[in-house]
């Protein structure tokens, strides 16, 4: 099954609503499951790389319907990143030009009918 990340509206209005994430200066944000799979990795890139690194979670996988911490080290204090997940069938999304500043939480969902993955920022 092939998944399709979107970009949404609601990126633009988490760019102007302050959170407490841009109040530490973190990008680290909770990433909530509600696509009906497991994710099993997680990747977090600058946008401007076209690599993504190493998986943040590890070992650890996100069955549906959970909710994970996501913390990692960019090394950068920019505000903009990719975030790349893969489930557990292999099938991935990705999500461009997220503002993690202004993100604290990120919630997927998968749309059947559409085949696409979406998600909603606070």
């Amino acid at each position: 099954m092939l998944r399709i990340a979107l970009s949404l509206s609601l990126l633009a209005a988490a760019a102007v609503t302050p959170t407490l994430a841009s109040a530490q200066g973190k990008q680290d944000f909770t990433l909530v499951n509600r696509t009906g799979y497991q994710i099993d990795e997680v990747y977090v890139g600058p946008v401007s790389q076209s690599h993504w690194g190493e998986d943040v979670m590890g070992k650890d996988s996100i069955a549906d319907g959970e909710t994970a911490d996501i913390s990692f080290n960019g090394g950068s204090s920019a505000c903009k990143w990719d975030i790349r997940v893969v489930y557990n069938d292999g099938d991935a999304s990705e999500f461009r030009n997220v503002n993690l500043c202004n993100i604290s939480r990120v919630t997927l969902f998968w749309n059947r009918r559409a085949g696409e993955t979406r998600f909603v920022v606070e």
